[in-house]
């Protein structure tokens, strides 16, 4: 999983963050820090739905073992929970905007995805007139193979560009699996720690469409940072280097007409809690 781990990662890529924000001033999608955030262990993004409007609370997208509270065991899911996080939000050339604070998780999780949707205390209307930030939009739907994408992280405010090589139907990381991982493209999205709850963005369209989470750092089978696909028929593929994120659409399935998550609803993707904290 692609948390920040050392001191020693923050060297020897200091040089590299700079180089990352030289051609992030561009407005074609995917190509600037739009609506990019960053928190203290992790990237995130400042999300609107497809329905979304601007009286509604924001939300903040990242990934579930980004939780401040430390990784979520499989099968839990955390639903209204309270939160005070701090989020930094960037300007489209990667500075510094300002910061939100977020009142409660409305949803996270470690199992079949990985994410967590937080609510922040202020309106997308209030955002926009405080700091001038505005939202990506999350996409209805998961990308398809050969999409044009980039990685965008706030957390090094550095640009990965590549394209979606494949779905994969499960990915195994130590005690966690999830489904239907976007894999991707190399070379080009050579993600490293700290990049993880990077928004995945369409370079058509600027669209959210998926969530950096992981990637096989040493070409170890299925452990931790050494994320191992299982093909439908069970067999186990490791390759070191691949990187690899979540699908967000599945929200959209869980979604009730005031824009509110409902694990109950019939469709919904999502998963429900196993586990209760």
């Amino acid at each position: 999983m692609k948390l920040f781990r050392s001191v020693l990662a923050v060297t020897a890529v200091a040089t590299t963050t700079l180089l990352g924000t030289t051609s992030a001033h561009a407005a074609a999608p995917g190509t600037d820090f739009t609506g990019i955030a960053a928190l203290s262990n992790c990237s995130a993004s400042l999300v609107r739905y497809a329905e979304s409007v601007s009286t509604d609370k924001a939300l903040v997208l990242t990934n579930g073992h980004c939780y401040e509270g430390g990784f979520l065991q499989p099968g839990q899911v955390l639903v209204n929970k309270a939160s005070t996080r701090s989020i930094t939000l960037l300007k489209p050339d990667s500075n510094r905007a300002g910061t939100v604070r977020a009142d409660k998780i409305l949803f996270g999780t470690m199992t079949k995805t990985d994410m967590i949707v937080y609510e922040v205390n202020e309106t997308y209307a209030s955002i926009k007139s405080r700091l001038n930030v505005t939202p990506l939009t999350l996409a209805k739907q998961g990308p398809a193979d050969g999409a044009g994408m980039a990685v965008v992280s706030g957390y090094w405010k550095r640009i990965y560009t590549c394209s979606v090589q494949a779905t994969i139907p499960q990915l195994r990381e130590g005690d966690w699996t999830w489904q239907n991982s976007i894999k991707y493209q190399q070379p080009g999205c050579e993600t490293i720690g700290g990049t993880s709850g990077s928004p995945v963005v369409s370079t058509t369209t600027g669209e959210m469409i998926g969530i950096n989470n992981t990637g096989n750092e040493d070409g170890e089978r299925c452990t931790v940072n050494n994320p191992c696909e299982v093909d439908a028929d069970g067999n186990v593929t490791v390759e070191q280097g691949a990187a690899y994120g979540q699908q967000t659409w599945w929200l959209y399935t869980c979604l009730t007409a005031n824009r509110t998550i409902d694990l109950n609803k019939s469709g919904c993707e999502l998963p429900k809690p196993t586990r209760r904290r």
